[in-house]
């Protein structure tokens, strides 16, 4: 029996989370709920300095160090950014740190689309992400494809009771501004002036959240601006906030896409790109007139923003984790060795083992 008992273990499979940005725990975390709930095992690696271990709770566990993941052996490792070091073990798929939000590269080539050589398998979020990596594929080789939709998600589909940002007994409709760091593409200082005069005003409650990157002077801005009608709002996990929303006040943030995926509008300021799922706007004594056209959900605007969504995200039922497993899985079971061998990006490589100040060449 003792015997049994032992297999029992060691059929358990591993997967690491492998992160390097406070925001990746909440992306991660719904598919750290699947694999406990089927009986699996799962770790944190945290790397590089961005990443604070504090937003960790107590019950998560955390391997300190590529020895300590290396020990481990995960079989799987999932990847919320652009990269992964090939000298940790399984099989590395990468599920995305957000929608492609059409930001380029200093090679001029969409972000979202670049190809670094790290990854067996990419969890594709929808049709127009997954077509364009499945013609990636046919050029690389190098690694597989599936739609599953985008685990980060998975609670934003879900009823949350305990809102913290719902207030029933104030029917005020939610405006939520966010707002990326990136100084030339941020409206936040832009806008500043307009907010405050609109928080004045009682017609709305205003939720504000930033970029975590966000200059802090910035942030001191807004934060001086709480009042009965505007909450400023530090947190690692965002979903609450969306479903809190009943519009966004945006700019370029890919943040306004996991806004959209709920079927409400977005107001932005200086899009990018805008498409005609949006309300961009140029002049910031637009913005009321544009909130309250949004707030009406007009028609045509609607109509946009379901056939966006349907091409980026067409899964609503929260169960984008199982299929992320489920993909793993199947590539686990069938191994690697069918796919083209990967470049050996040795300068990508040692800039990964200088930050993790790992210099092991052999297990």
């Amino acid at each position: 029996r003792s015997m049994l008992v032992e297999e029992v273990k060691q059929a358990k499979r591993r997967y690491l989370l492998y992160i390097a940005q406070n925001y990746s725990y909440a992306m991660l975390r719904p598919l750290q709920q699947v694999i406990w709930d089927r009986g699996d095992e799962v770790s944190w690696f945290l790397e590089g300095d961005e990443v604070d271990p504090k937003f960790l709770r107590d019950y998560e566990q955390r391997l300190p160090n590529v020895d300590a993941v290396k020990a481990w052996k995960p079989d799987a490792v999932f990847v919320p950014g652009n990269v992964v070091p090939s000298f940790i073990p399984g099989v590395k798929v990468g599920v995305f740190h957000g929608f492609n939000a059409g930001k380029m590269n200093h090679k001029g080539r969409e972000d979202h689309f670049e190809i670094r050589g790290c990854f067996d398998l990419y969890c594709t979020q929808g049709p127009a992400t997954t077509l364009p990596f499945l013609k990636l594929v046919k050029t690389f080789g190098t690694f597989t494809v599936a739609e599953t939709g985008w685990p980060a998600l998975d609670p934003l589909f879900l009823e949350n009771k305990e809102n913290p940002y719902i207030k029933h007994d104030d029917p005020r409709p939610i405006v939520l501004f966010c707002s990326t760091f990136s100084r030339s593409l941020t409206c936040a200082p832009v806008v500043f002036e307009q907010i405050k005069a609109l928080s004045q005003k009682s017609q709305w409650r205003w939720l504000v959240q930033f970029h975590p990157k966000m200059n802090s002077s910035i942030v001191e801005q807004y934060k001086a601006l709480e009042n009965e009608n505007l909450q400023f709002v530090e947190t690692d996990n965002v979903i609450p906030l969306l479903q809190a929303g009943d519009v966004m006040l945006c700019d370029t943030s890919s943040i306004l896409l996991m806004f959209l995926m709920q079927h409400k509008p977005v107001v932005t300021f200086k899009n990018q790109s805008p498409k005609d799922y949006l309300i961009d706007i140029s002049r910031v004594e637009d913005i009321e007139s544009a909130l309250v056209r949004a707030l009406s959900r007009p028609d045509d605007l609607m109509v946009h923003i379901h056939d966006y969504c349907s091409q980026i995200h067409p899964t609503g039922d929260g169960q984008s984790s199982q299929r992320v497993l489920a993909a793993t899985d199947a590539l686990i079971d069938k191994g690697t060795d069918w796919l083209k061998p990967k470049p050996l990006n040795l300068l990508r490589h040692f800039k990964m083992r200088r930050k993790l100040g790992y210099w092991k060449f052999c297990s």
